[in-house]
């Protein structure tokens, strides 16, 4: 086996520090160098290899220890470097293995940040031109969402038609059986300039007059914007002035295809138009995690140097973050409502890596007499990752541990921050329920904040 270090640095099992990530080299040619990168997936492979806590998390995992035992020596040494990107295909960038699992990041001295390296890896397969031409035109949220609103009725006939699902399935690879967002003829920016509503002048933070931009996101902007409409009327009605503001995407989809120089366009961007709010008294609040994490994590790693940058992570929260920050300074109106068929609440992984804290969890026990069972896995879509033919069923089985547990736990409604998490675990549930001889009590998708909306009877005046 490779000697990975010291004697006195393999004498430290695991590391009792908070994990820290390193800045990502992107700009660095050594960052893409094949022989230096080749060099660094075997050393981090062979403490994977000698460790194999992972083996659970995702495919990416057992697909190298099968790799390694699967040669004679049963060593890394014996993997051939052309069988890599079985490895790298797998990982959806959910870091629950760099957060939860790995006892050798930052600042350990083995110094393991496995996605991040899965992500070097992408890009200098990128760069090579090795690139996925249907996964980065769907990465393009803005362009599509904008082609699909004015048509939304059709696009939206289209994903649930079986011949047209065949056709998309044998020109653009994407999986038929996977449930696919429905586009929406109105957006979230729309909606709100089109239905004014007010601040609740008596609730007990008025007082403090908060003020909240909600970044739109791209999901919940084109195809979901009853999520948004949920959010601002909660945020309303608990005392918190809004706005709605949505300079362009935040780049978690170009981040998966390891387009880093869009990613660190879209972060320059969008931060220099949410600062000027910033700027004004405006706290920034996301409405999805990965969007959250963009923010506050990913960004300040792309682009160290960019202020504004610096500036928005300081000021972002995710809704459900901002609405128990808000329940526990000030308090909150009186009316909820209790909810007696309960709530499956999915952590996304992308909320659980900005390490907050379960606060979707959190939000919904705010509820009176509402049982809330949390999950706490990945769900396994992982963007393109679960509607692309060749790694949706991968998704699916990566998923099947939440979708058995929620239909276990049969409550009334089942809710992620992660929008295609949530669309995942129901379709994957209502199959597992359907080979059961059972009935999901949850048909719908939902997000924490439309659930929270629902228990003070907002829901049904969006």
């Amino acid at each position: 086996m490779t000697t990975l270090t010291s004697d006195s640095d393999m004498s430290r099992e695991g590391s009792l520090e908070a994990p820290t990530r390193h800045t990502i080299d992107w700009r660095d040619p050594d960052f893409t160098d094949l022989e230096k990168l080749d060099a660094e997936m075997r050393r981090v492979f062979d403490i994977c290899h000698g460790c194999r806590r992972c083996f659970n998390l995702c495919d990416s995992f057992p697909r190298l220890f099968d790799l390694v035992d699967a040669t004679s020596e049963g060593e890394v040494e014996g993997v051939k470097s052309a069988d890599f990107p079985k490895v790298v295909e797998a990982c959806t960038l959910c870091d629950m293995c760099f957060m939860t699992k790995c006892p050798y990041v930052p600042p350990h001295p083995f110094n393991l940040d496995f996605p991040h390296l899965m992500l070097r890896y992408r890009a200098a397969e990128a760069k090579a031109g090795k690139t996925n031409f249907v996964a980065r035109q769907l990465a393009q949220m803005d362009r599509n969402g904008r082609l699909a609103q004015p048509v939304s009725a059709l696009v939206n006939f289209a994903e649930r038609n079986s011949l047209a699902r065949g056709i998309m399935s044998a020109v653009l690879d994407i999986d038929r059986h996977a449930t696919l967002p429905e586009f929406h003829p109105r957006t979230f920016t729309l909606a709100d300039r089109k239905f004014q509503i007010s601040v609740n002048e008596t609730a007990p933070a008025r007082a403090a007059k908060p003020k909240v931009a909600l970044f739109a996101t791209c999901f919940v902007n084109y195809n979901k914007p009853e999520t948004g409409m949920a959010a601002r009327a909660v945020l309303n009605h608990i005392g918190v002035e809004t706005k709605v503001a949505y300079p362009g995407c935040c780049g978690m989809p170009f981040l998966e295809q390891a387009e880093l120089d869009r990613v660190a366009e879209n972060a320059a961007k969008v931060s220099r138009e949410l600062v000027k709010l910033i700027d004004e008294g405006y706290d920034i609040v996301t409405l999805t995690a990965s969007c959250g994490l963009m923010f506050k994590f990913e960004w300040p790693l792309i682009v160290p140097e960019n202020e504004d940058v610096k500036k928005l992570a300081a000021s972002t929260y995710d809704i459900d973050e901002y609405v128990v920050m808000i329940a526990k300074k000030h308090g909150l109106p009186e009316g909820l409502a209790s909810l007696p068929e309960g709530v499956s609440v999915h952590l996304a992984c992308h909320a659980r890596a900005q390490n907050v804290g379960p606060k979707a969890a959190e939000m919904l026990r705010l509820l009176p007499e509402t049982p809330v069972d949390v999950i706490e896995r990945c769900a396994g879509h992982g963007g393109t990752f679960g509607v692309l033919k060749e790694t949706h069923g991968i998704a699916m089985k990566v998923g099947k541990p939440v979708m058995r547990t929620a239909v276990n736990q049969a409550r009334g409604h089942i809710a992620s921050d992660c929008p295609l998490a949530a669309k995942h675990i129901v379709q994957g549930a209502e199959e597992l329920a359907e080979q059961g001889g059972t009935e999901l009590p949850a048909r719908k998708a939902e997000h924490p904040i439309e659930i929270f909306a629902r228990a003070y009877g907002l829901k049904e005046n969006l």
